[in-house]
Formats: C-alpha cells, sequence, structure tokens
C-alpha cells in the first residue's frame, strides 16, 4: 500500500459515504419526493426496477468517483485542497455540466438544485475524507 499515492482505506470510506448520502438525499427525508415528481417517476415505476443492479452501479460510480479524486488530489492534500477542490469538482464541474444538459433537455431549476446539490456535497465530503485520512 505504500506504493500507492493514495490512501486506499480512505477512497474506500469516501465511497461508502458518498452512496450513503445519496441514499439519505434522495429519501422521502430530504428530497426523494421532489426529485420523483421531477423527473417524472411513479412510485410503481421506481418499484419495478433492478434496485440490485441499480445500488450496485450507483456504489461502484461512487467508487470511481473517489478513487479517481484521491489521484486527482495527490498523496497528503491539506484539508483545505481537499475541501476545496471538492466543492468546486462538484459545484463547477459537475452541477454546472448537469446545468447544462438540464437547460437544453427542458429540466427544472428544482431538479438541477437536487441533483447538482448532491453532487457538490458529495465531492466536498470525498475531499474532506481523502484530506483528513491521508
Amino acid at each position: 500500500m505504500s506504493g500507492m499515492p493514495f490512501n486506499i482505506w480512505a477512497v474506500l470510506l469516501s465511497a461508502v459515504l458518498a452512496f450513503v448520502l445519496g441514499g439519505l438525499w434522495y429519501s422521502p427525508a430530504l428530497f426523494g419526493k421532489a426529485w420523483q415528481r421531477e423527473v417524472g417517476l411513479s412510485d410503481e415505476e421506481l418499484a419495478r426496477g433492478n434496485m440490485a443492479r441499480i445500488f450496485g452501479l450507483a456504489f461502484v460510480a461512487a467508487l470511481i468517483a473517489a478513487l479517481m479524486f484521491a489521484v486527482f488530489l495527490g498523496p497528503r492534500p491539506s484539508v483545505a485542497l481537499g475541501v476545496g477542490a471538492g466543492f468546486s469538482a462538484g459545484l463547477c464541474w459537475v452541477a454546472s455540466s448537469f446545468g447544462m444538459n438540464y437547460l437544453f433537455a427542458r429540466r427544472s431549476l428544482k431538479l438541477f438544485l437536487i441533483d447538482g446539490g448532491y453532487h457538490t456535497v458529495q465531492f466536498t465530503l470525498i475531499g474532506a475524507v481523502l484530506s483528513f485520512w491521508h
């Protein structure tokens, strides 16, 4: 593990926390019902999804994001770099990219704020974990 330019355990924890954050963010307790309305999915449509596949691939995506962000940050990033770069990546790269797509797809501002907000918090959290535990 000493040859890796990042802490694999911090990457794994970041992915797990990003996945858990998504579960909370898109739950009925936070933004789940509003998200569901904005994307136009009924309860029945959601229930018909292959949840094992959806959650499994979502975790793989979170793991890839955390791993590549660890590579981007490099070894031993400061907390200011980790949190600042995480916030910037979430807001300025991911959310702004969603924003462009949502404009052309005629998606609502509410959906943009829900999805863009999640990814801004997600990358800020990943950056914090990677910088605190290197």
